[in-house]
């Protein structure tokens, strides 16, 4: 193989293989994806299934504040993204299960490293939210 062939086929290859997301730019499509994890309860959510496989109602009951409503379009959204695994079983009453896919893991382990900062450093955070209110007034 020439080194021009070598060339023109390092070329072809690239124009195949997917580009990576630039999340930066207005007219990404990943924005949505970012938007889905990091969401109010997409964070809580793919947290909680760290742990394990929950059904609907376990995860409603442990995600303080969530409405029926927001965890079904959240869990939703995770699903549509591949995170999150829905699996329903044919069974009365119905039985859905919610579990994390291995990209979904990833991104999880990931948000927990977060959530356990903020919750170690959070009286820090609240020392500095009464210091800038005190500056605002």
């Amino acid at each position: 193989m020439t080194s021009k062939s070598l060339r023109k086929t390092i070329q072809q290859m690239n124009q195949m293989a997917p580009q990576r997301a630039q999340v930066m730019a207005a007219d990404c499509p990943s924005r949505a994806v970012l938007g889905h994890i990091t969401s109010r309860w997409g964070v809580l959510v793919l947290v909680m299934l760290l742990e394990r496989t929950h059904r609907f109602s376990e995860l409603r009951r442990a995600i303080g504040g969530v409405s029926e409503k927001m965890l079904a379009q959240t869990l939703d959204a995770l699903a549509h993204d591949g995170l999150v695994l829905r699996v329903a079983h044919q069974v009365v009453p119905p039985h859905v299960e919610y579990s994390l896919t291995p990209l979904g893991r990833e991104a999880a382990e990931r948000l927990e490293v977060l959530v356990d900062w903020i919750e170690d450093n959070f009286p820090l955070i609240l020392d500095a939210q009464q210091a800038h209110t005190q500056q605002a007034a």
